[in-house]
């Protein structure tokens, strides 16, 4: 198989990977709401934690973590074995931004996801550990002492994209992927930017009657 059909399968992989809503299944199985109609009416780990509890939030948000670490390491076992190799390195930022796009818009689920905060947390932390990991600290950091989910979130890309500057070391196309990350996740973020603007959104926590 050549090089290109290994990187088309893996984004093929990844983007199924990534249209498998945790939100949804996990709300499934446990008879909860659609959460289509419920919340934020997203099916991301935030809207499944305030109208199911902490317990399906964090199994959704596990979920969500995984299949992005996988649809990168995936992406390694495709193309060669190799981690730092170039050819694996660009499969798995290309695998990951798949992975995102899939949970954003998933397949399997007429094309209404979440808003892609974790996978995309674990994408940028497998392909780029210190960078990922200090973006993610600074975003956990925020959402402790603000309780905004969503501010907290909306940093972590901006943060990485940021630092892409840095760990890209002259690469455009990883300025690039960073750039698309961070735009995905603010255009998801566009109902919750509008509420923290009328300071109408919710923090942490906050718990929604779906009765």
């Amino acid at each position: 198989m050549s090089d290109t059909l290994k990187l088309i399968l893996s984004c093929v992989i990844a983007y199924l990977l990534g249209s498998l809503s945790g939100g949804i299944i996990i709300s499934k199985i446990a008879h909860g709401p659609d959460l289509h109609t419920v919340g934020s009416k997203s099916t991301g780990a935030s809207n499944v934690q305030r109208t199911m509890g902490w317990k399906y939030g964090l199994m959704t948000f596990f979920f969500d973590v995984l299949k992005g670490l996988l649809s990168c390491w995936l992406a390694q076992i495709i193309t060669g074995t190799a981690y730092d190799s170039p050819l694996c390195n660009f499969a798995s930022l290309l695998a990951g931004l798949f992975c995102v796009i899939g949970h954003n818009w998933p397949v399997f689920f007429k094309f209404k996801g979440g808003k892609g905060v974790a996978t995309t947390g674990a994408v940028i932390l497998y392909c780029f550990p210190v960078w990922g990991l200090i973006s993610i600290v600074l975003a956990i950091a925020v959402i402790a002492i603000f309780k905004y989910i969503s501010v907290g979130s909306m940093l972590m890309v901006v943060s990485f994209t940021a630092f892409s500057v840095f760990y890209a070391e002259g690469n455009p196309c990883i300025i690039i992927w960073a750039c698309l990350l961070a735009a995905m996740c603010i255009a998801r973020h566009h109902a919750n930017i509008g509420r923290l603007i009328h300071g109408t959104e919710n923090k942490l926590g906050h718990k929604v009657n779906t009765n």
